[in-house]
């Protein structure tokens, strides 16, 4: 979606904080027992440190290498949705252990039970980071941007029917 540098960075803070700050909040409401509106405060804390190290990890490496696993899945001649989801796919499946690490080690207090508690992490992490990603954070933020940046070709469609 993103066509040059500065929309690959403004589309990966957007989809960064998004997937950080909701994850954020499950893993307060795993620890506390239960959801409440602190929860919502409370993940500002980490979100200072989450995202920039998020976006850190998505741009410089896991966009790149989500692209290279996608592709062997999907061909560029296949349905666009099916490009997305296998490029969604491929994010979560890097980032979801990854940001899993860096939550454990940063937050988790885990001790000699590092390994068993990032893999605690990661597998209760998973299955929401997936589907959060998939159904409601990528359609919700391609939305934004795509009314950020509107593609020529749509403006010269909606110009000439306006």
């Amino acid at each position: 979606m993103p066509k040059t540098l500065f929309q690959n960075v403004i589309f990966t803070l957007m989809m960064s904080f998004l997937m950080v700050y909701v994850m954020i909040c499950y893993n307060i409401c795993l620890n506390v027992g239960g959801m409440s509106n602190e929860v919502f405060l409370m993940a500002f804390g980490e979100l200072k440190i989450m995202w920039p190290v998020a976006f850190v990890l998505e741009f410089v490496f896991v966009d790149k290498l989500a692209h290279m696993l996608a592709f062997r899945i999907v061909t560029p001649q296949d349905r666009p949705i099916f490009i997305t989801l296998a490029i969604s796919s491929m994010i979560v499946c890097i980032m979801c252990p990854c940001m899993s690490l860096v939550a454990t080690i940063l937050f988790k207090k885990a001790g000699s039970n590092v390994i068993a508690t990032w893999c605690q992490t990661t597998f209760m992490n998973f299955p929401v980071a997936f589907f959060w990603q998939i159904f409601y954070c990528g359609p919700f933020i391609r939305l934004i941007f795509r009314k950020m940046f509107p593609e020529k070709e749509n403006v010269a469609a909606s110009a000439v029917t306006e």
